[in-house]
């Protein structure tokens, strides 16, 4: 997530790129000038034999398959580049990566999640570089709409989001939607939901019926992100989530979220929601419903492989429609950002690197898996089937402004507060005013000290 200045979802037009000028990634007034180490180049040849370390979390079926084939294939475009990858969780590299960052030998090239807990930190702390001197190279802001390139930026002091420069670039699109099972929605004789009134509908068929509505496993903790994200933006809308993320305006107080809040506590009452979901893991929880067993899913399109290997013309993919609103919102964006850290003895190899595995070549690998690449080739048609509606909807919410930020972006403490927080809302420990509660508290600490 997913994987979040003041909006940063404008149009994103998928088979267009939208040009941000070098100069629009400028240290601009007030900012601190970004680190600068001289002259870069592209001569990853001349650069002698390098082992690069990379670190990553593309651990989910279809994405690290495609990573893997453009490892291999950016090492056999240059033999004296050894690719050492560590792939880690997103969970265990959220908690290992700023030790490592931190250290005598740290990685050369990291995905960074985006927003104050990881990237804002990093940035703050001097671990990772500014990319503007490398996009000046790469011309990274004529392939990736603007709206991507600034979820992926900050202040040179690492307290502004969406700041001047530039710290790194994403390989894969992301929308948190609701997957579905055909035969299931056919067998109760509804249609696949597009509002929050009609999937309450569709649970309560199912669970009439005897079939679990929704499969969800949160020991984890993210999930609880993508549920309350999705819940919250079908009630909110994208304007409200916008700027409550943003630090713009609003409250987690605001009636939209308690109302969330209390959908998704009276989903659990109602046995909408696997039972003890604190204790169940989210891969068992899709496996529930890659076996036909659950009727929905709540997960992100980095599952679109795993779910279409398993499940086939079986599973469908919707996204949610606010009550006034005539396109869906939900929660998402892009894949965490490649950025390479200020450690790195070989800046310009990881560069190339970092470049070759996000360009147009690359984000065809990413489709030949079954994966959404952050910016589609404009001459692809999606192949029928749980693939057109993932890109589909990718499109729709880009295009219309309804894909807003992950929550967590909101505060440098928020991941661990919310993802908290949802477990007691889910267990029945906290009311959801209480719940809205913490998350203020969290929030208005951080917004009133900036």
């Amino acid at each position: 997530m997913n994987g979040k200045k003041r909006s940063w979802t404008g149009v994103i037009a998928v088979s267009v790129a939208v040009a941000l000028s070098l100069t629009a990634c400028a240290p601009g007034a007030g900012s601190a000038p970004a680190e600068s180490s001289g002259p870069v180049s592209k001569d990853v040849a001349g650069a002698g034999d390098v082992t690069l370390t990379v670190w990553d979390q593309n651990t989910d079926e279809g994405i690290t398959d495609a990573q893997e084939k453009l490892n291999a294939a950016f090492s056999a475009k240059y033999p004296n580049v050894k690719i050492d990858r560590v792939t880690q969780s997103f969970a265990d590299l959220k908690t290992t990566l700023k030790l490592a960052l931190s250290g005598d030998n740290p990685p050369d090239v990291v995905q960074a999640n985006q927003g104050y807990p990881d990237m804002g930190a990093f940035v703050q702390g001097g671990l990772i570089r500014s990319l503007n001197d490398y996009d000046g190279l790469y011309d990274w802001s004529s392939y990736y709409p603007e709206s991507l390139l600034k979820i992926n930026s900050f202040s040179a002091d690492g307290k502004t989001w969406q700041g001047d420069n530039l710290y790194g670039i994403s390989q894969t699109g992301e929308v948190v939607g609701i997957y579905y099972n055909k035969k299931i929605l056919t067998q109760l004789g509804v249609e696949a939901p597009t509002s929050l009134d009609e999937l309450e509908k569709d649970m309560a068929a199912a669970k009439a019926a005897g079939i679990l509505p929704m499969a969800y496993g949160d020991i984890e903790k993210s999930p609880g992100i993508h549920l309350f994200g999705v819940v919250q933006a079908a009630i909110a809308g994208s304007d409200a989530v916008n700027k409550l993320v943003t630090g713009a305006d609003g409250a987690w107080t605001d009636d939209a979220s308690v109302t969330a809040a209390k959908t998704i506590q009276d989903w659990s009452s109602k046995g909408y929601i696997t039972e003890g979901a604190n204790g169940v893991s989210r891969d068992d929880a899709l496996a529930q419903f890659e076996a036909g067993q659950s009727a929905f899913y709540i997960v992100g399109t980095w599952k679109q492989a795993a779910i279409s290997e398993a499940m086939g013309d079986d599973a469908g993919f919707t996204t949610l429609i606010p009550k006034g609103a005539d396109s869906p919102v939900t929660t998402g964006g892009e894949g965490l950002a490649w950025a390479v850290t200020t450690g790195s003895k070989h800046p310009d190899v990881a560069a190339a690197y970092i470049d070759f595995i996000n360009n147009a070549d690359a984000a065809k690998t990413f489709i030949d898996e079954n994966s959404l690449p952050s910016v589609i080739p404009a001459d692809y048609t999606p192949k029928p089937g749980l693939e057109s509606d993932v890109f589909d909807t990718y499109g729709k919410v880009t295009s219309s402004g309804g894909l807003v930020p992950y929550l967590d972006y909101s505060t440098p403490t928020f991941y661990d507060t919310l993802t908290s927080a949802v477990q007691q809302l889910t267990d029945k420990q906290v009311t959801p005013e209480a719940f809205t509660e913490i998350l203020q508290k969290d929030y208005s600490g951080f917004v009133g000290s900036k």
